[in-house]
């Protein structure tokens, strides 16, 4: 009886040392570029996601990523560098969104260049030799593919893109939630639409070769829908996206390791699952509480109170 339990034991100890050392792997040479990279993309996304949110662009945070689907594409037929055909198309994308409006209805334009970039991707990709893989590359991601050299251009860009946006937070912010507020304190609304468009375009462009066309915008967006579920105060809501961002790329990634699932497979469902969650709670969106404070402050404006006291409305 001794031995059986003692053999019981020493089993049960190999399997835990076999644990620990496969969770220990997971942090192993070949995995550093994966965590990295996504690491930094997540702070990217997280930050330029709030105000996707903010200004209710969900459905241009999905169609920018498929515009940058043919540059991929082409990109692997001619050879070139991925990033070039990538970038070029997400900004033919932003052009495209920003002259949307000779052409009807926003949604209506945005609807046409999905379906225009994405034949157009499928009739490049076709022209290559490798087909199935290009295509899955494309629309799901290859995490584990990135090579080292890849890290250095993802970490600058990602940190240059969270610059940006923290510089340009308060006008980004009142022409985000209050067009006519922003236009009354001297705000380019032109030219705000052009910084969040082609901020948006490079953090798609950028992360899509991480987790892929069809799920960029699941981690735009739902890290930031979460956190105005958790804040209504804006910069609380910017950090906690950003936050959340993070842990939803990490838990993916320690997922798809663990159970050989694809990434974007759980990068799509935990970011549905947290939105879901923190909705169910009944927490406090912050979109709302955003737009009926700078509603209120536009009022007391038109009014002459903020004439009267001599500041601005967005003071």
């Amino acid at each position: 009886m001794d031995s059986v339990l003692g053999r019981k034991h020493l089993d049960d100890r190999s399997a835990t040392t076999q644990r620990l050392r496969r969770g220990l792997l997971m942090f192993a040479n070949y995995m550093l570029p994966t965590w990295i990279a996504a690491s930094f993309l997540a702070l990217a996304a997280g930050a330029i996601g709030y105000f996707t949110v903010i200004r209710r662009s969900v459905f241009a945070a999905h169609a920018l990523p498929l515009s940058a689907f043919p540059g991929g594409a082409a990109a692997v037929l001619t050879g070139i560098d991925p990033m070039i055909g990538l970038l070029g198309f997400a900004f033919l994308g932003v052009l495209f969104v920003q002259q949307s409006s000779r052409l009807g209805p926003k949604d209506l334009a945005i609807g046409l260049l999905l379906s225009s970039f994405l034949a157009l991707g499928a009739l490049l990709l076709s022209l290559t030799g490798a087909y199935a893989p290009a295509v899955y590359a494309l629309l799901f991601g290859e995490v584990l593919g990135i090579p080292h050299r890849e890290l250095l251009p993802t970490a600058a860009v990602s940190l240059l893109v969270l610059a940006v946006t923290v510089l340009s937070f308060r006008p980004l912010l009142l022409q985000s939630a209050a067009a006519d507020l922003a236009t009354i304190c001297g705000i380019n609304r032109a030219g705000m639409e052009w910084l969040f468009l082609g901020l948006l375009a490079i953090v798609t462009a950028t992360a899509l070769p991480v987790v892929g066309t069809l799920l960029v915008f699941t981690l735009l967006v739902a890290p930031a829908a979460a956190a105005q579920r958790l804040s209504a105060h804006p910069a609380r809501a910017f950090l906690i996206s950003i936050a959340l961002a993070e842990l939803l790329v990490w838990s993916a990634i320690a997922l798809s390791y663990w159970s050989n699932w694809p990434l974007g497979f759980f990068v799509g469902t935990l970011g549905a699952v947290l939105f879901v969650v923190l909705r169910g709670g009944g927490l406090l969106p912050s979109p709302p509480g955003i737009r009926a404070r700078l509603s209120r402050r536009e009022a007391r404006w038109h009014h002459g109170a903020g004439s009267n006291s001599g500041t601005r409305p967005d003071g």
